[in-house]
């Protein structure tokens, strides 16, 4: 009998439904041409679920996900929802009390993207950031005094211990050491000004790296500087490593080089345990009911959920999939523009991930394993 992978789908939020949908289909004819099975658990955590309970997140729910072998995520967030109700309850939760200590984010520029940075083509864009993802100034402390006044004062503060950094980082240089390209690692932090926080990132890493990993290039670059050469100079690049407030801030500015958030997934990664997959782009609830939002994020998040779990022949059909379709039949990735509907789009990927795709050998795919 072949293996079958038990997935929880949480569809969430605004297009969330609709990508998921269209992902799915991915991940199912990836599986049957691979010769292995997925289960599918539905749940339907996000703002209606809440508006009609006032439960973000039944407690049940954690223990639940522990069953299962991975999560494929839609988006959580809507304008009916006061902002950080959702993606506290919901999103932080999770990634917090499943463990999921790294934010995994290929930045790589396919064939046929459009790229805003002149001159610079898929040879120059493609790299790894890895995000610390249970850290930083996402742990909540801090808080509100004399609110409502004109002195009030609100504090909130980054948050880091030493187990936290060396367990991101030796992700980060495992990495670097497996997706064989540069061999190179770069910390982006601010040790001029955050002298605290990235003064232990700084002495973790050159220590890390002095007694484990010799054969990898260390560099450093203050998370301004990074910004600035994850523009002028891509190609400098293979991994990233940073906290989770940089590492937040400076994926979106990758997703736009490779293309837009209609490409740009990530996974949360727990090595041990479930991780979850999702695309970064959020909900877009404008775009919501239209059949116009790009799928392609939420493909190659379900892409990256696959290679996580060992299906790497499965994930470079994903891959593959995409990329013939970014490279000859879409007119742009931006919803709306793509000269075809979600639907049509996720069933081209499917149909040529069940035709049969040359899969890009595993070292070349965007979510390498490390």
């Amino acid at each position: 009998m072949s293996q079958v992978y038990n997935i929880a789908v949480i569809d969430g939020d605004g297009t969330g439904p609709e990508v998921v949908r269209e992902a799915v289909k991915a991940l199912q004819a990836a599986a049957r041409a691979c010769g292995f099975g997925v289960n599918l658990a539905r749940y339907d955590f996000g703002a209606e679920r809440y508006l009609r309970t006032g439960e973000a997140l039944p407690d049940s729910a954690v223990e639940e996900m522990r069953k299962h072998d991975a999560i494929l995520l839609g988006a959580i967030g809507h304008p009916t929802v006061k902002p950080g109700i959702l993606e506290k309850g919901i999103l932080l939760r999770l990634r917090f009390e499943l463990d999921q200590y790294i934010n995994l984010r290929p930045v790589k520029l396919y064939p046929g993207a459009e790229c805003p940075i002149k001159n610079k083509g898929p040879e120059h864009i493609d790299y790894v950031v890895v995000r610390e993802n249970t850290g930083d100034l996402y742990t909540g402390v801090g808080g509100v005094s004399l609110k409502g006044t004109p002195h009030e004062v609100a504090m909130q503060t980054s948050v880091y211990n030493r187990f936290q950094v060396d367990r991101c980082l030796r992700y980060a240089f495992e990495l670097a050491r497996k997706r064989r390209k540069k061999n190179t690692l770069a910390l982006c932090g601010k040790t001029n000004v955050l002298t605290y926080v990235y003064d232990l990132w700084e002495r973790a890493f050159r220590e890390m790296g002095d007694a484990e990993f010799g054969d990898i290039k260390r560099e450093y670059y203050h998370v301004d500087a990074t910004c600035m050469w994850m523009i002028k100079n891509p190609e400098w690049f293979d991994v990233i490593v940073t906290g989770n407030m940089f590492g937040d801030i400076i994926t979106d500015l990758g997703a736009i080089t490779q293309g837009g958030m209609g490409i740009a997934a990530g996974g949360n990664i727990n090595p041990g345990g479930v991780s979850m997959f999702e695309p970064i782009g959020g909900s877009a609830p404008k775009y919501a009911g239209q059949n116009a939002i790009n799928p392609l994020a939420a493909i190659c998040a379900a892409g990256m959920l696959l290679d996580t779990l060992g299906r790497v022949e499965a994930a470079g059909k994903i891959e593959a999939a995409v990329i013939e379709v970014v490279a000859t039949r879409l007119k742009s990735l931006a919803a709306g523009k793509m000269g075809y509907s979600t639907t049509e789009v996720g069933d081209m990927v499917a149909e040529r991930v069940a035709g049969g795709c040359r899969a890009p050998q595993p070292e070349a795919c965007g979510n390498p394993r490390p």
